[in-house]
């Protein structure tokens, strides 16, 4: 079996950061030591930092590939051959494309991709066309009459490794400001008053109808599956003690303060957004990443729209909020691995997959100069 050697790393494991070696094997770390090796074959990685591959649990970044202007579908296989080209250049070795099923836009751009974005994502897997792994995040969208249906076609899907319930219903969670959410709503064009009067009107009253009986459903599948369950954007106690009732574990995106404190008395993972943590705030005007790690009230970061945040987070939550860097590169490796039940990566530890990256610093700023998947470079 081939054996690689790497000495003048800067290595950061779960607990500690050191200059050391590593030894791989295939695709498997066998050793960590500190200090030097005299081996001559080893490759000197002149004090640029050893980290393990980063883990992403929610991306939307294949959809920017998909729909890379309003009206434009692009062909599924090269937008999901490009969105895995940047995963990787990003140091994202595992990552679950987040799908948003359920239409809640009446023939719009999600309702077309959906099914398109999973048949690539299998498609591309099999023609051995990816870089990293490409894993199934269902993003189910409760208020949407055809939500069950479509879940129900992908739930036993063989790269499924979480759901999440979610709710975008204009006026609460997430949209709360209605003036905030026309802005967004209005970003591809303007709506007429009485145009978007309806849309609301529509979408709420899709709410009443729809959200608790096809939120039980999804929620009841999952766990018939033994599906790691996630909530979205969790605004008030009580949305998290619903979660913590329907044995979600996972909360992604919580709004407020109050929403991540909960989160924590009950032991939900709490999930914020790389991006609002790097431009200093959330789009929305919902509560700010920084404001939740200063508190301590931070699992996992997510690179939602941006993969190079991932990264940057890391190093942020070290120079800004004064996290030590174990604790907290663990937010993007170890933490979201472990919380869909991945105990083979997320980590440098002997006997776990080779997901490395190296990173040079640029100033302040990480970047990415190789990324290897199970010991096979990536980028």
């Amino acid at each position: 079996m081939t054996q690689r050697i790497i000495k003048n790393a800067k290595i950061v494991t779960a607990d500690e950061e050191f200059t050391g070696c590593m030894v791989i094997e295939g695709g498997t770390i066998r050793s960590i030591e500190r200090g030097d090796t005299s081996v001559p074959a080893a490759e000197d990685w002149a004090g640029d930092w050893l980290l393990p591959g980063l883990v992403e649990l929610h991306t939307d970044n294949l959809e920017k590939h998909l729909v890379p202007r309003p009206g434009v579908i692009w062909n599924a296989h090269s937008a999901t051959v490009m969105h895995d080209a940047l995963c990787a250049a990003a140091g994202i070795t595992t990552v679950l494309d987040s799908v948003v099923i359920g239409d809640m836009d009446q023939g719009g751009a999600r309702s077309q991709t959906q099914h398109v974005a999973i048949q690539a994502l299998h498609a591309c897997r099999g023609e051995e066309l990816l870089r990293v792994e490409h894993l199934l995040h269902l993003r189910c969208e409760v208020s949407a009459p055809d939500i069950v249906e479509v879940f129900e076609r992908y739930a036993d899907d063989t790269l499924l490794e979480l759901v999440s319930v979610m709710d975008h219903t204009p006026g609460q969670r997430q949209w709360r400001d209605l003036t905030k959410y026309r802005r967004y709503a209005e970003r591809f064009g303007s709506f007429g008053d009485a145009e978007y009067d309806a849309m609301i009107a529509e979408r709420q009253e899709h709410q009443i109808r729809y959200a608790i009986p096809n939120r039980a459903a999804v929620i009841a599948g999952s766990h018939a599956r033994s599906l790691p369950l996630a909530s979205h954007d969790d605004t008030e106690v009580d949305h998290v003690e619903q979660a913590s009732e329907e044995r979600i574990r996972i909360s992604e995106f919580p709004t407020t303060v109050a929403a991540a404190r909960a989160a924590r008395a009950a032991g939900i993972a709490i999930v914020m957004g790389g991006p609002n943590l790097v431009k200093g705030g959330s789009h929305s005007g919902n509560v700010s990443a920084a404001e939740l790690a200063r508190l301590d009230l931070l699992d996992i970061f997510s690179s939602d729209y941006v993969p190079a945040s991932l990264l940057q987070s890391a190093f942020l939550l070290r120079d800004t909020v004064g996290w030590s860097l174990p604790k907290a590169v663990k937010t993007v490796t170890r933490n979201p691995a472990r919380a869909i039940g991945l105990h083979d990566r997320g980590e440098l530890a002997t006997g776990l997959r080779a997901d490395l990256i190296r990173v040079k610093m640029s100033g302040s700023m990480p970047i990415v100069r190789g990324a290897w998947h199970m010991g096979v470079r990536a980028f």
